[in-house]
């Protein structure tokens, strides 16, 4: 990527001195235009409509947008249309009387400040300047080509909404406003970027959300600098507690279900511009084994449902490293029959079972990356033909042993079971280090990388929350929503793992 996000500190740049010194407007319009035009460079999206009024047109006036990035209907009908006609005849005041008695919009602003009408103008406002006036008027228009309201893509469910996040700020927020109809629902605003100049928001329940989480929330995106964000994963690196983890102490998630019952709970959400992947903060262990259709089944059926993805992660975490484990140093502990069938396979296997299952997870990896970069007309394809190829063909040519492809196939299944992506992503991390300690030191071996995750995990914090709360430290009276979903009628009565005085609604 050749775009480097970061600036040095004392690093001048000349294209992003925008905001360190304010630039006013002339009162000449021609000028004023030149100051667009230049900073444009004259591009060819930059649309100036210019026209005069009055009797003896004697009042001249330009209307500024980017095209692409404005409604047209709101432009031509509402901004364009009532300005035309030449029944204007004061020539003093004049943005007063088109704001108050012309316009027939909300959502202007009157400012002399040429770097926000600037950015107003690149982010889909409408600019309106005239003549011997030293002032502008910032008219809301946004609008443009967007991506409609879909189905989320990775994070479906079978019973639930349907509607996702998209790419626009405004529209995300809509979305989480439509399902909490409260005026304790507080937004601030950021510009964060010194190039991109990206619309970030902050979304948290008055009165519910805890103080000290939002004022550390709001300091870390204010202490944020770089040159742009162009998705969320960039202020999720640099707002997370603790750099040096493979486990994700930020939540992301792109339904506005999640997103309006984290708010509830007491926790921030992070809007950001361009992206329909929205952060949550603070995020837990137990945050990521939750899926959104927990809480739309009944209490029994979503329990047993999320014992299964403890149970699948796990499995995904130590399944090739117990078989490692056992097969080297702990052939005691196998039934006789059992040992004697492995045995047999393992016959004329030239490698030792960590190589085999180094190369044969390896493999996997590969295949399911392919899987990911291919057309999604193949891409499935490719990756469930070439496992089962591949594996058949290793185990006919005497590579791998047959008990081994089993191992990998379950060990991956096992992953595909956690409902965040990115937690599935640690445990594919941790799973080699694991396999390594295995075929060093057998079960002893396995036994010292479990003590040294949980030790690590009990050291994470998410914007200060311990990280395996309610479990460490031991809360009995949160953990009805941890490995087991309690019934709506006892969680009502239950404080949630996010914030200490508050209880949580739904997810």
């Amino acid at each position: 990527m050749l775009f480097h996000p970061f600036r040095r500190k004392n690093q001048p740049t000349s294209q992003i001195q925008a905001d360190e010194h304010s630039k006013p407007l002339h009162s000449s319009l021609q000028d004023n235009l030149e100051l667009f035009r230049t900073a444009f460079n004259n591009s060819s999206d930059l649309v100036i409509r210019e026209w005069s009024l009055g009797e003896k047109q004697s009042i001249h006036a330009a209307l500024l947008f980017v095209a692409g990035l404005v409604d047209d209907q709101i432009v031509s009908q509402f901004i364009l249309s009532p300005l035309l006609p030449n029944w204007i005849q004061q020539e003093e005041r004049k943005l007063d009387i088109f704001k108050q008695h012309l316009l027939p919009i909300g959502g202007m602003h009157e400012t002399d400040d040429f770097d926000s009408l600037l950015t107003g103008l690149l982010s889909g406002n409408t600019v309106l300047l005239c003549d011997h006036c030293d002032r502008g008027l910032l008219i809301n228009s946004k609008g443009g080509d967007k991506r409609s309201i879909e189905e989320p893509s990775s994070q479906t469910v079978i019973r639930g909404p349907r509607d996702g996040f998209t790419e626009s700020l405004t529209t995300n927020i809509a979305l989480v406003r439509r399902r909490i109809v409260n005026a304790n629902l507080w937004s601030e605003q950021y510009r964060i970027g010194q190039v991109t100049r990206t619309e970030v928001s902050m979304l948290y329940m008055h009165g519910i959300a805890s103080k000290k989480i939002i004022d550390e929330v709001r300091a870390r995106l204010q202490r944020i600098e770089i040159d742009g964000i162009l998705e969320s994963g960039y202020i999720e690196e640099l707002i997370q507690d603790q750099h040096v983890t493979v486990f994700p102490t930020v939540y992301n998630s792109e339904r506005p279900d999640v997103i309006a019952a984290g708010l509830l709970e007491g926790r921030v959400a992070i809007v950001v511009d361009g992206t329909p992947f929205v952060l949550l903060v603070p995020a837990l262990f137990t945050h990521f084994f939750q899926a959104a259709e927990d809480y739309y089944q009944r209490f029994d059926i979503s329990t047993l449902i999320r014992c299964l993805r403890y149970f699948g992660f796990i499995i995904a975490l130590l399944g090739p490293s117990l078989y490692i484990a056992i097969t080297t140093f702990h052939h005691d502990m196998l039934p006789p029959q059992l040992l004697i069938s492995l045995t047999s396979q393992r016959e004329g296997i030239p490698f030792p079972a960590f190589i085999e299952a180094l190369m044969m997870e390896l493999t996997f990896e590969l295949l399911r990356e392919a899987g990911i970069r291919l057309p999604r007309a193949v891409g499935q394809s490719i990756s469930i033909v070439g496992a089962l190829v591949i594996g058949q063909a290793a185990v006919e040519a005497g590579i791998v042993s047959a008990a081994m492809v089993i191992v990998v196939s379950i060990t991956a299944i096992a992953s595909f079971t956690m409902p965040a992506y990115n937690m599935a992503i640690s445990v594919r991390i941790l799973r080699f280090g694991i396999m390594g300690l295995a075929a060093g030191f057998g079960l002893f071996g396995i036994v010292a990388g479990v003590i040294a995750t949980i030790q690590h995990m009990c050291h994470l914090q998410s914007f200060g929350v311990p990280y395996m709360s309610p479990l460490a430290p031991v809360n009995k009276a949160k953990q009805r929503d941890t490995f087991l979903r309690a019934p709506w009628r006892l969680m009502q009565k239950t404080d949630s793992n996010a914030e200490p005085n508050k209880e949580r609604s739904t997810n």
